[in-house]
């Protein structure tokens, strides 16, 4: 034991570059997973971060205007309230016209501290300048979007004489506004909530809850009904529903964010694992100095396992620490996403997993190079002496008589000389580059959605509608821009057979111009009763592309002959679209009432190439005097935008872990090529030519790499975003590769680093004075 130690001690004093590298190579790889798991949370779960922020409410209990809400503060469980706050029901629209919705008004006179709305747009409620003439309201943001509303508006509500005037928008961690089904929140003064003209029915008490223990919600919530009694309870909502609705529109962010984090993970492993492998290799001659003065393989195979696994855990421990001491100091996303993070259930647990997972890949490495450690035997043998197989130098031979130069001759010979060893360099090496073009093609796809919505079902860039301008004056308005086709639609709720929800029936374009919808599979619907079907719909009936579907809208049926798939990112794809002349002829029957609109409820409008929706919009919108309600199409890549900074900061990691492979994988041939200086020299070849052949050795290994990794990177990366789209309900077709330039370009950047990487080592090794004994042959 002594021994051991005492050899220890003095391969640390010999290597202590080596060791400080390794150690500080672990913690890099550490803080950069501690921090990408920090992102892939700030940026995969938008709900959980403003819960945390905005220390929300676990459950939210609405009562009748007299029942004793302000109670349920006492409850044990309850560790602080978000009011009670009175409340009233009211439907509210933009004026002139627009899309109404319900409010559930709350009076308070300050930003509450628990559950307090984060401002996202304007600013929060001021008594002295919102309890004028002109009072103002803040929108929670889920309404906003829904009525098209932002600050400087105008809102006219029922149940109050003046208008109010929208003067922020705020994020909340409560239900969203979903139309028919939960109310949006908005907030104003207490003045202003009492000059309503509201019935006692449409007055209530509302308050949040946020407990010590969120697992005690549904006790809680029995609580209240108990103590309050059900008829004083209106309506409960909980942190649990909030969360699976905000869940449903985060899955693509968030598989596509962790299968980038669980990549990066495999790629620092191998890296590391690749770096102790090759360090053990580089001092087997100590190794057999070892088992020469009686060490048992049991102990050289303890001895190195007790080395590295030391170096991993103060490498893990420097990083974790770099992380918490540096991390929230980080400027931008990264601070803030630090700081967010330690604030979210299972922060703690999951910081020790990301630690003990890296100490236990690293473990495992070593484990498999320590194995091999053991079984070196104790007399060096010369590796010269060993056979080589006879085809490598006939090709060599061969090579050279076709007058290709000697340098890259014997470096293609050197890099692929030892097939096993070669091919596990470059696997190590594909995997980072697998893994960049796999986030080029995230990238380049969220591009196709910016650059070309057109061909991933988006083709509208705006969506006009009014209340107070006839159909046959909106159509004139719009027929009269250059700019723009505009096509009518209408939606309705319909049901299918077996099925107790609903799915969308659009109708959009009509028969003589029908809608360019973006389909990938059959063909575009012509004639009558054909129609085209998302992804999400044919998997909801088991129904393929030709077949017939059933469904009724107001008790009235639509047969529809689906003959095409579109790409369809709306519902979930459950939508079914045909044209509007279908729509309606299906709606109208003998004594029946009409089971859809009789005029268009909305015009997509398709724009030329050139024109700019804005000035489109801005000039719709004054043609009009107002009337007329234009809106952006919502375009999914909007959502998505934080992919691109968080897929900036993994390609950077990315390179940082391919570097570090790099520096092992040149290491390693600069070491072994060594050995062949003397026979280089031999058969005349010069210093310069005897770099050449280092560098091109290290060059062909990293274009192999390129190539494996470049391919298959593109074709993992069309298959996980048509995974996704399929499983998502879009569909498949939505996947883009990189651009084969883009590709070349990476290829060529990683060749040419390795190149310059390997230089400065081979011209060293080059010139350095060997001699032929067992400590170069070994």
């Amino acid at each position: 034991m002594r021994a051991a130690a005492r050899w220890t001690q003095a391969h640390l004093r010999a290597h202590r570059p080596a060791a400080v590298l390794i150690v500080l190579a672990t913690a890099g790889i550490t803080m950069s997973l501690l921090l990408a798991t920090a992102l892939f949370a700030y940026a995969t779960d938008p709900w959980q971060r403003v819960f945390t922020q905005s220390s929300g409410a676990h459950v939210w209990i609405h009562t009748q205007a007299g029942a004793a809400a302000g109670s349920l503060a006492d409850l044990d469980e309850v560790r602080a309230t978000s009011g009670p706050f009175r409340t009233v029901r009211t439907s509210a629209s933009l004026q002139p016209g627009g899309a109404k919705a319900t409010l559930e008004l709350r009076g308070t006179d300050r930003r509450p501290a628990t559950a307090a709305p984060r401002v996202a747009a304007g600013r929060w409620l001021d008594p002295a300048a919102d309890a004028g003439a002109t009072k103002g309201i803040v929108l929670d943001s889920s309404v906003a979007r829904a009525m098209w509303a932002k600050p400087g508006d105008s809102l006219v509500l029922s149940g109050f004489r003046t208008h109010l005037r929208v003067v922020g928008v705020a994020d909340t961690a409560e239900v969203s506004f979903r139309a028919g089904e939960s109310p949006g929140v908005a907030w104003v003064l207490p003045g202003t909530l009492a000059a309503s003209t509201a019935g006692q029915d449409q007055r209530g008490r509302t308050i949040g809850l946020r407990l010590a223990d969120p697992a005690d919600t549904d006790y809680v919530v029995q609580r209240a009904v108990t103590q309050l009694g059900a008829d004083q309870i209106t309506d409960v909502s909980t942190w649990r529903q909030a969360r699976a609705e905000a869940e449903g529109d985060n899955q693509l962010l968030g598989r596509l964010l962790g299968g980038f984090g669980l990549g990066a993970l495999l790629a620092a492993a191998l890296a590391v694992g690749g770096a102790i492998s090759t360090r053990i290799r580089g001092h087997l001659r100590d190794i057999s100095i070892l088992k020469a003065i009686g060490f048992t393989p049991g102990q050289v195979v303890r001895m190195f396992l007790a080395l590295h696994l030391l170096f991993a855990l103060l490498g893990v421990a420097l990083g974790a620490l770099g992380t918490q001491v540096l991390g929230g100091l980080m400027p931008g996303r990264i601070g803030e996403a630090r700081a967010v993070w330690q604030q979210l259930p299972g922060h703690t647990w999951l910081s020790f997993v990301i630690s003990g997972g890296v100490v236990v890949f690293i473990g495992s490495a070593t484990c498999l190079a320590a194995w091999r450690a053991g079984r070196v035997p104790p007399v060096p043998v010369a590796r010269a002496a060993a056979v080589t197989g006879s085809r490598g130098p006939g090709l060599t031979r061969r090579a050279l008589g076709l007058r290709v130069p000697p340098a890259l001759v014997l470096g293609w010979r050197s890099a692929f000389h030892h097939p096993l060893r070669s091919s596990a360099a470059v696997a190590r090496l594909a995997v980072p580059l697998l893994l960049i073009t796999v986030a080029l093609g995230a990238w380049t796809t969220l591009d196709r959605f910016s650059s070309h919505p057109e061909h991933v079902g988006l083709p509208a860039a705006l969506t006009a509608r009014s209340d107070s301008l006839g159909d046959r004056e909106l159509h004139q308005l719009l027929a009269s821009r250059p700019q723009l086709t505009a096509y009518p639609g209408a939606e309705v709720q319909a049901l299918v057979p077996g099925q107790t929800g609903t799915i969308t029936l659009r109708g959009l374009g009509t028969d003589t111009r029908p809608y360019p919808f973006a389909v990938v599979e059959g063909r575009a619907a012509h004639g009558p009763d054909e129609a085209v079907a998302g992804q999400g719909l044919l998997d909801l009936l088991d129904a393929h592309v030709g077949d017939w579907v059933r469904m009724t809208v107001a008790g009235r049926p639509y047969v529809l002959h689906i003959v095409g798939r579109n790409i369809e990112t709306a519902d979930g794809g459950r939508v079914v679209s045909t044209s509007l002349d279908t729509l309606r002829d299906g709606a109208t029957g003998d004594g029946a009432p009409p089971a859809a609109p009789s005029h268009p409820d909305f015009y997509n409008l398709v724009l030329h190439h050139g024109a700019d929706p804005g000035a489109v919009r801005d000039a719709l919108t004054k043609a009009s005097a107002g009337r007329l309600e234009v809106r952006e199409a919502p375009n999914p890549a909007d959502q998505l935008s934080v992919v691109r900074a968080v897929a900036v900061g993994l390609i950077a990691v990315l390179i940082l872990i391919g570097l570090a492979e790099l520096a092992t994988t040149v290491g390693a041939g600069v070491r072994d090529r060594s050995r062949d200086l003397l026979a280089l020299r031999a058969v005349g070849l010069t210093p310069r030519q005897i770099t050449a052949v280092i560098v091109s050795a290290t060059a062909f290994v990293t274009l192999a790499a390129a190539l494996a990794g470049t391919g298959l990177g593109v074709l993992v990366s069309q298959w996980l975003i048509n995974l996704q789209g399929s499983t998502s309900g879009w569909g498949t077709g939505i996947a883009q590769r990189p651009a084969v330039a883009v590709l070349l370009l990476v290829i060529a950047v990683a060749v040419v680093i390795a190149g310059a990487a390997a230089a400065l080592p081979a011209a060293r090794a080059a010139r350095r004075r060997l001699a032929d004994s067992a400590a170069d042959l070994l």
